[in-house]
């Protein structure tokens, strides 16, 4: 289990090394040239492949995969809680062993069904399987059980650099894909026969997905929601989320590494003992979204370190889901606060986030938070200037 400031060490080293195979990843791309047309077949071609397949009307079962040494913490949280507010499938979060998963770049959550009680519940297999970034991308039990539900018929939902978990499952040879920016040069060499699928946020290619960056999550989520529970279901999600499209529709052109940027990139993710410390107070039912992609923004300025605090300990979110919190100490008094606004919904809350980290640190600051979160700036002025 990675604690301290030991896993904040691997945390940088992982994030470095992804930051080097993106700088592999080949010629500059050229901008896109969609039409509403291509954009809508696309959405549509994940949607229709996306259906459920079961009869007789029954709940799909959906297996959010983790790692328990380490799991990229939007990519597991978001998934999870958008489909339970969905309220369209059983939602199970899936890891080799029962309990506590460690999320990076910050806080642990607790629950996760081991393989074998999942497998022993549900011997037919998932329906789905979403694979978040995981800080080992080969571990043996975990790709093994993905191919294994791959062969009994599930979707695989491959998310942000999960991609990489997703390739090493034997899963993208051949396939077209997305994935996160920065490892389009390797999953490229990995995979014979595979392509890379530029300007889009989710791509599906035979029953497997995968989509950009992290905050992909939210589209990806939401089409998925749409192919199980039906359009006005994902509209009505998509309104509590405060987002305003589930469109495939990216611009991944200013998506990359300059030779200049990828130095100082390295030696800014390796100086880890620089963020100072905040406390985010959680409380049942907390919203799970906002948590996940504020503190995700906040932690990867590398200049703040959050932990959760809570008075009664760990908290049920809004989700379900379990977080493990830390009693409040003496030490907490006075200490800066993780800033999140109890009026704002999700999305707008991360393009405030944004906005905070911007006039704290500076536009550069934000600039790769978002590069590292593969955000487009659709929103960020109306925010910035409310």
């Amino acid at each position: 289990m990675f604690t301290g400031s030991f896993s904040r060490a691997l945390a940088a080293a992982w994030l470095a090394m992804l930051a080097l195979a993106g700088c592999s990843a080949g010629a500059p791309l050229l901008p896109p040239l969609d039409d509403a047309a291509a954009l809508q077949r696309d959405h549509q071609a994940f949607v229709d492949a996306m259906k459920p397949r079961g009869a007789g009307g029954a709940r799909p079962v959906v297996a959010v995969l983790a790692s328990n040494e380490g799991t990229e913490m939007t990519d597991l949280m978001l998934p999870y809680a958008v489909l339970q507010r969905a309220d369209v499938a059983d939602v199970r979060i899936v890891a080799p062993r029962a309990g506590q998963v460690d999320l990076f770049p910050a806080l642990q959550v607790e629950g996760a069904q081991d393989f074998a009680s999942f497998d022993r519940a549900h011997p037919a297999g998932a329906d789905y399987v979403i694979v978040p970034a995981m800080m080992s991308d080969d571990a043996p039990e975990i790709t093994g059980w993905l191919n294994r539900q791959a062969g009994q018929g599930a979707r695989v939902i491959g998310v942000c650099s999960g991609a990489r978990v997703v390739g090493q499952a034997g899963l993208l040879d051949g396939r077209r894909f997305a994935g996160h920016w920065y490892d389009r040069g390797t999953l490229l060499k990995r995979h014979p026969g595979s392509t890379h699928v530029p300007h889009r946020r989710y791509v599906v290619d035979r029953g497997v997905a995968t989509t950009t960056g992290i905050t992909a999550s939210v589209p990806a989520m939401l089409a998925l929601v749409e192919a199980i529970g039906g359009r006005e279901k994902a509209s009505a999600v998509a309104a509590d989320l405060g987002a305003v499209s589930w469109s495939p529709a990216h611009d991944s052109t200013p998506f990359a590494l300059d030779n200049g940027k990828r130095i100082d990139y390295l030696l800014d993710k390796a100086a880890f003992w620089r963020g100072e410390r905040w406390a985010v107070e959680v409380r049942d039912g907390m919203d799970d979204v906002s948590l996940a992609l504020a503190t995700d923004a906040w932690e990867r300025t590398g200049r703040v370190r959050v932990e959760a605090v809570s008075p009664s300990g760990p908290v049920r979110l809004r989700s379900g889901l379990v977080l493990t919190a830390r009693p409040a100490g003496a030490g907490d008094v006075g200490a800066p606060r993780l800033p999140l606004s109890a009026t704002l919904k999700p999305v707008p809350q991360l393009d405030r986030t944004l906005c905070e980290i911007a006039g704290r640190h500076g536009d550069a600051r934000r600039d790769w938070v978002m590069l590292e979160m593969e955000y487009p700036a659709q929103q960020r002025a109306a925010a910035c200037a409310g």
